[in-house]
């Protein structure tokens, strides 16, 4: 009697992916190791380009790979990824719907589309080949990540965000997470269409920035504060100079006379940080209208209040909190932050001096983000904060297709503020400040 064979154990689609990712890896040293160098260097990058797809499709025809012709076009794209783009992220990098990618070592790859974390099928050959792209990709930034300095921030050459951890501080392989940069902005009538505000509180804000009340705009991570920050900012005069001061650019403003400062870290010695107080400082120095502060992250708070009640009216900065009032503890934690001991009551009458407004977003569990709450900060009486909300949404649960359920509506505070945009030349109807729910309606493209 004849023994049956065994069948081979099926192949998953993530250890075919595997499979085909470490195939890559090879063929890549390979191409690596058949190169003249001191010859590429003297091509133009489109021959250079030409030169290695040529190469890389010869590799992938020889016998000894075993590679389907089905596939030989992937391998020679994704190759050519390896060389001058994300490698196997290079996807997800391309898709419009993807706002952020996370590497949680090589096998664990995530996007948030929507406001929603989804896992993908996207794997990396092994621990090396994800530290290699990383390693790429922060050195094109002009950045270095080694064992001495295993984390890193970098604004990638597309704009993107990306902030690399590697071990011995990641402990289950390196991690990357990448901000996406949206090639088009999401502008403020779209996010009225969308329904992160309403067009009454839309309104509101444009004429707030017209007319110079100094903003400042809270929210958790990637709750859509910069969004908001970046929208608002198109309603500043082109006849202002205006000065941006930020950890990582990502400010898009479209005034003719901007001044954009970005902060350096310290080399591998430790030396030769600028930080965003020492930009503040400076700034202050540089005859601005308005100075906006990307994220207000520290002891730089001081100088940007400073600057909010000494004449710099409209300026602007966004912080992470969890609501409005929270917003404001965590300014009064960075003033003592900054070494200057300023009593309790007195560091909440110098906020409650520079800030007029404060806007509070959210990204709900349905992904979608709104601006849940528009308040006036009206002073300080007896050590506590006066705070008025003008507009509000509120959440009532989640239909059918997960999505939220809820309305914005005006409070019936009429603001103090109105009387200071009028003297300015804006002149907004009280009845905008009605109490009632607001209704949805299309918002006319500026």
């Amino acid at each position: 009697m004849v023994a049956e064979a065994t069948p081979a154990p099926a192949v998953t689609a993530a250890e075919a992916r595997q499979k085909f990712q470490k195939l890559k890896t090879h063929l890549h040293r390979r191409m690596i190791d058949a190169l003249d160098l001191s010859k590429a260097g003297q091509l133009e990058e489109s021959e250079l380009r030409q030169q290695l797809r040529s190469l890389a499709a010869h590799l992938c025809s020889m016998e000894e790979v075993h590679l389907p012709v089905e596939q030989r076009d992937l391998m020679v794209r994704e190759i050519m990824d390896e060389i001058y783009g994300f490698g196997p992220l290079e996807p997800l990098m391309n898709d419009p719907e993807v706002s952020d990618v996370l590497v949680n070592g090589p096998e664990r790859v995530f996007v948030e589309r929507n406001g929603i974390l989804q896992p993908t099928n996207v794997r990396f050959a092994d621990e090396q080949h994800l530290l290699r792209l990383i390693h790429r990709l922060v050195g094109r930034a002009g950045r270095r990540i080694d064992e001495v300095n295993p984390m890193v921030d970098a604004k990638l050459p597309d704009g993107s965000r990306l902030n690399a951890v590697i071990p011995p501080l990641a402990l289950q392989g390196p991690t990357v997470s990448i901000r996406r940069f949206r090639s088009r902005a999401l502008l403020f009538e779209d996010m009225v269409s969308m329904g992160s505000l309403a067009p009454e509180m839309a309104d509101f804000l444009v004429m707030a920035i017209r007319g110079r009340l100094n903003t400042l705009i809270s929210g958790g991570t990637g709750a859509g504060k910069t969004t908001l920050l970046n929208n608002l900012s198109r309603y500043i005069p082109v006849t202002e100079r205006v000065i941006t001061i930020e950890q990582t650019a990502e400010l898009q403003l479209q005034q003719p006379d901007v001044v954009s400062l970005e902060m350096r870290p310290a080399n591998v010695e430790g030396q030769g940080e600028i930080s965003q107080r020492d930009l503040l400082k400076n700034s202050l120095r540089m005859r601005p209208d308005r100075i906006i502060v990307g994220e207000s992250r520290g002891g730089e708070v001081l100088e940007m209040l400073q600057a909010m009640n000494t004449g710099h009216d409209g300026s602007m900065s966004t912080l992470h909190a969890n609501d409005t009032r929270d917003a404001l503890d965590r300014m009064e934690m960075m003033i003592a932050l900054s070494g200057v001991d300023l009593p309790t009551d007195v560091a909440r009458q110098y906020i409650a001096s520079a800030i007029q407004l404060l806007v509070h977003m959210t990204r709900l569990s349905t992904g979608e983000r709104k601006v849940t709450r528009v308040s006036e900060l009206c002073g300080c009486r007896q050590g506590m904060y006066i705070i008025e909300d003008i507009f509000v949404y509120r959440m009532q649960g989640v239909d059918q297709n997960g999505r939220a359920i809820g309305s914005f509506f005006a409070t019936g505070h009429e603001p103090a503020v109105l009387k200071r945009l009028a003297a300015a030349g804006f002149d907004l109807p009280t009845e905008l400040f009605d109490a009632r729910e607001l209704q949805a309606r299309p918002y006319p493209r500026s």
